[in-house]
């Protein structure tokens, strides 16, 4: 038996074979795949799964597969090559050697590589060392193995330059073939490539994918295509199995059909899958597993595209509803290898790099977006338009049984932007329960993120959050409908700043109408917030219209309009459009990002905007204070009698003490607390101080029940009277500062 059989003899035939095909990311598991075969476990349907891009990553970048790459560029000796590929060859041993060594630390299976990485000694370097100079002072804050997961990053990314120049220009480490799938109104460009002799990396994807197939050998193949960076690999994946397998079904699904392929007329694409289905893919997954399974003459769909009498069909013949969040169960990542992902560090920058490092089990909150009115993005389509919140203690409940089954207690909630309410529970029910976990999510930047409920996320393990800044300018964030404004972005990262959670903005420019003038008062707008401290981490992109945007759909309200009316046979999302202005947005592409790439690492506020492009652009508008006075203290005498109010510290020890005032004698009592950093004391009346003692044990975060401002005042003034004066002194504002929260 060789090594592959041993390592896969535990594969069992099984009726569900669900993969994800290269590439994704390097650190964890994309999650479509688990969400599935958790509803089919409910089902008692036999699934096996694997995340084909890791284990071709692993294939490549070890010590056979250098060698053989290398073997084989050495065979194209004709072909001319840049003088980094030159040295990279040349030192050719020296990647050999140190290969596996390097891919085991970044897996956290070697630590002490990081002593030898970061003598600076151990690897060969090539171009993407030459960044280090302008990085060295990050390096003071980095610790060793930081540096060297750093430094291992840059080295495996000279090796991946190698690879586009030398060997496959489609290559990249979470994207193949991107250009084939993007924006592919038709179908003959990859059509033609799929008809091409196989590629190096195809050879390395079908070998992995052949012996798969052979052990598991099931009824229904089941491939998500998550990004147009899956595509071409998803279409070779189903063209093998097409080949030899014939009896075999197979289904497509995912985040790129459910956006791209909701017209697909193209006859050609059926030669490679028998069923593409759109949306939510437990119910239709399981009506294709039905009609495979039962193979009566006459069968239901939800949602499926198939062939039909030579003839692409859409079927949407079933009644039944799609299953609710409460019926899908819990992911499942098991079959997937967790110990084998990598976690590189691209940038140095402690937010920035929570896509790429660490393992991060996937959940929901809520099913779609609470919000649902961005004008860019696709809200008229389900996994936007359909929202449905899961119970704090369901989710819960989930994280429990990932973290026992996984290993693993980060998490990683992939909603559109999980609802504040909901955060708020789920954090209470973590602290309730006291475990440990670490998690992170997308949210808006709306008023309801106040300091407190930003302390409370923090304090049940919350470490960062990302959302959408977009714009930065309340004109165009009107336009957008994003409903908040760039005043309360900014708060809203400061409370989260000050709680201590990380912040990333998602940034646009290029927005229908938007001016140069705009774009420049933008981006002032987020040099303040990062010199103000507010934003630790962001990222620019140019604005794309969507078929399925309200953008796309009325184009004449946001002053654009379509190139073309012809809805293509193919893919079909981003539409091609001219903009009124006339202003080439494209061109500031390059200064904002550079720019930003300066502010994320803490250095170049002070530059003049224009010294980041090589074109005159237009003075600030924005007064150079707009954030700083943005972020005044707000007042704190405004508790609604329905906020929750929840203790996070622990029992006070209390002493009391008589005090002459004016020659009369006063009961004083002094409440000592213990925080995990450092103790300090609080001095109230003795009624007061022994009602204090009493509330704070029962609105404890520990307690089931939560009390509302209204009872704890209601409380208070059973024995005594004035509470607001109570209330708003300085032992109670002590308090607030060490986890007396109001929500």
């Amino acid at each position: 038996m060789d090594i592959f059989a041993r390592k896969y003899n535990s594969i069992l035939k099984t009726d569900l074979f669900l993969i994800t095909p290269p590439f994704t990311q390097l650190n964890t598991p994309y999650p479509a795949t688990a969400y599935i075969k958790g509803f089919l476990n409910t089902k008692n349907i036999s699934s096996t799964q694997a995340d084909l891009g890791i284990e071709v990553i692993l294939a490549l970048f070890s010590r056979k597969g250098l060698e053989d790459l290398f073997f084989h560029a050495e065979q194209l000796a004709d072909q001319p090559k840049s003088s980094n590929a030159k040295r990279i060859l040349a030192l050719k041993k020296e990647y050999i050697r140190t290969i596996d060594a390097v891919i085991a630390f970044l897996q956290g299976k070697n630590p002490t590589l990081a002593l030898q990485i970061c003598q600076e000694d151990f690897l060969p370097e090539a171009s993407r060392f030459t960044q280090l100079e302008e990085l060295d002072w990050a390096f003071g804050s980095m610790g060793t193995q930081d540096k060297g997961k750093h430094l291992a990053t840059l080295y495996l990314e000279d090796i991946s330059d190698f690879i586009i120049e030398c060997i496959d220009q489609n290559f990249g480490f979470s994207r193949y073939a991107e250009r084939l799938g993007r924006s592919a109104n038709s179908f003959d460009e990859l059509y033609k490539a799929l008809n091409q002799k196989y590629t190096y990396m195809d050879k390395l994807l079908i070998e992995i994918l052949e012996k798969k197939i052979a052990v598991v050998q099931p009824k229904l193949f089941l491939i998500s295509v998550p990004f147009p960076g899956n595509l071409y690999a998803a279409f070779r994946c189903a063209q093998y199995v097409k080949k030899h397998y014939p009896e075999i079904k197979i289904s497509m699904g995912g985040g790129f059909p459910n956006t791209e392929l909701r017209s697909v007329s193209d006859k050609r694409v059926f030669e490679f899958f028998d069923y593409i289905s759109l949306d939510d893919g437990e119910l239709p997954i399981e009506l294709i597993y039905n009609s495979i399974v039962k193979a009566g003459p006459f069968n239901l769909y939800k949602r499926t595209f198939l062939l039909e009498n030579g003839e692409v069909t859409y079927k949407n013949d079933a009644l039944r509803s799609d299953y609710k969040q409460f019926d899908v169960g819990t992911p499942d990542y098991s079959d997937l290898q967790l110990d084998q992902y990598i976690s590189v560090i691209e940038i140095v920058n402690p937010m920035h790099r929570m896509w790429s490092d660490g393992r991060w089990n996937k959940l929901t909150m809520a099913h779609g977006c609470y919000w649902g009115k961005c004008t860019f993005c696709d809200i008229s389509l389900d996994y936007i338009k359909v929202y449905e919140p899961v119970a704090a203690k369901l989710i819960v409940d989930r994280i429990v049984e990932l973290s026992e089954k996984t290993g693993q207690n980060g998490f990683h909630f992939v909603d559109e932007a999980a609802p504040p309410a909901l955060m708020r529970e789920v954090a209470l029910e973590i602290l309730r329960r006291e475990i440990s976990v670490s998690w992170w999510t997308n949210i808006r930047f709306e008023k309801s993120f106040t300091k407190d409920l930003c302390i409370l996320l923090k304090a049940s393990g919350c470490i960062a959050v990302s959302g959408g800044l977009e714009v930065a300018s309340d004109r165009l964030l009107k336009l957008i409908d994003k409903g908040v404004s760039v005043e309360q972005v900014a708060r809203v990262t400061r409370n989260l700043t000050e709680a201590g959670v990380l912040v990333h903005a998602y940034l646009m420019y290029g927005y229908p109408t938007q001016t140069i003038q705009e774009t420049v008062d933008s981006l002032e707008m987020v040099r303040q917030m990062f010199e103000a401290g507010v934003l630790q981490s962001g990222f620019w992109h140019q604005f794309a219209m969507t078929a399925h945007s309200s953008v796309g759909m009325f184009p004449e309200r946001f002053g654009v309009v379509k190139e073309t009316e012809v809805i293509g046979t193919f893919a079909n999302n981003d539409i091609n459009y001219i903009d009124k202005t006339g202003i080439d947005h494209g061109k500031f592409s390059f200064g904002l990002k550079k720019s930003l790439f300066n502010f994320m690492h803490g250095i170049c506020l002070d530059y003049k905007l224009q010294d980041w492009f090589d074109f005159k652009i237009p003075k600030v508008m924005v007064p150079s204070d707009f954030i700083e006075k943005a972020l005044k203290e707000e007042s704190k005498f405004d508790t609604k009698p329905t906020a929750k109010v929840v203790w996070l510290g622990g029992k006070p020890e209390t002493k009391c003490f008589a005090k002459s005032k004016k020659g009369n004698a006063l009961e004083t009592m002094i409440l000592t607390f213990h925080d995990k950093k450092e103790t300090f004391t609080i001095q109230t009346n003795k009624n007061e101080g022994e009602w204090l003692s009493s509330i704070l044990e029962k609105i404890t975060v520990s307690n089931t029940k939560v009390y509302t401002f209204q009872e704890i005042k209601a409380d208070f003034e059973t024995t005594m009277e004035y509470f607001e004066l109570f209330w708003y002194s300085k032992p109670i504002y002590t308090l607030r500062d060490f986890g007396l929260l109001v929500l």
